[in-house]
């Protein structure tokens, strides 16, 4: 089994410390035309002035794309206190205005029927508690609502994860490291077939799953 599989058995998993410090690093280096793909998808698919919740936003990239795309309000909810002090301090450097809060998926600290929007990146593989996850962001949604997950394939090629690393590497080094991280993350993953497992307990009626890169994006319909 995976460690990840098996540390989020134990609790949700949130980075702390230093190495909010670092990923929020790689993210602005390696990720960040990925980060504006997503927010321009979420665009696609609200209405501009919508309420959008991303939950474990990290250092908060992708709430403040698409803070820059239209007068969305948005509120990105982190485990991490730091991240959550970090997704502040970033927000305000970009000058955009973003909604930063401390909590758990497990317990999502908004009432019923907020959002028209859910968005949720690397992050879902971590849940100790997919399910309740589920649960809470479709009672977090509005009727008609729509929540966007986007995460590793548990069954991606060796070959995509390999490609996907020659475009982010500098040096033979990097090259490996990323790939053999990349690995990592995708043992720890979902496959498409066991999100659907996951989806068919939930309340959500509707959905689409697709994959696209190293990647799944799941499309949640309320």
């Amino acid at each position: 089994m995976a460690v990840m599989r098996l540390g989020r058995k134990i609790k949700d998993l949130g980075i702390t410390g230093p190495f909010t410090r670092w990923y929020d690093k790689n993210t602005r280096e390696n990720r960040m035309e990925e980060i504006r793909e997503y927010a321009g998808e979420m665009r696609r698919l609200l209405a501009d002035g919508a309420r959008v919740l991303e939950v474990a936003p990290g250092p908060g990239y992708f709430a403040i794309e698409l803070a820059k795309m239209g007068t969305y309000r948005i509120t990105g909810m982190d485990i991490s206190a730091d991240f959550v002090a970090l997704c502040r301090k970033n927000a305000a450097r970009e000058g955009v205005e973003v909604e930063f809060v401390q909590g758990t998926v497990s317990k999502l600290p908004f009432a019923a029927q907020t959002f028209d929007g859910v968005f949720c990146s690397a992050a879902f593989k971590n849940f100790k508690e997919p399910l309740t996850a589920l649960i809470e962001m479709h009672a977090a949604l509005k009727d008609g609502g729509i929540a966007l997950i986007v995460d590793m394939n548990h069954d991606v090629s060796g070959a995509l994860l390999t490609a996907e690393a020659k475009k982010i590497s500098r040096s033979g080094f990097e090259r490996w490291f990323i790939t053999n991280t990349f690995r990592s993350l995708a043992r720890g993953a979902y496959s498409k077939a066991e999100l659907e497992t996951l989806i068919k307990q939930s309340p959500f009626t509707r959905h689409e799953i697709r994959a696209q890169g190293i990647g799944l994006y799941c499309y949640l319909y309320k």
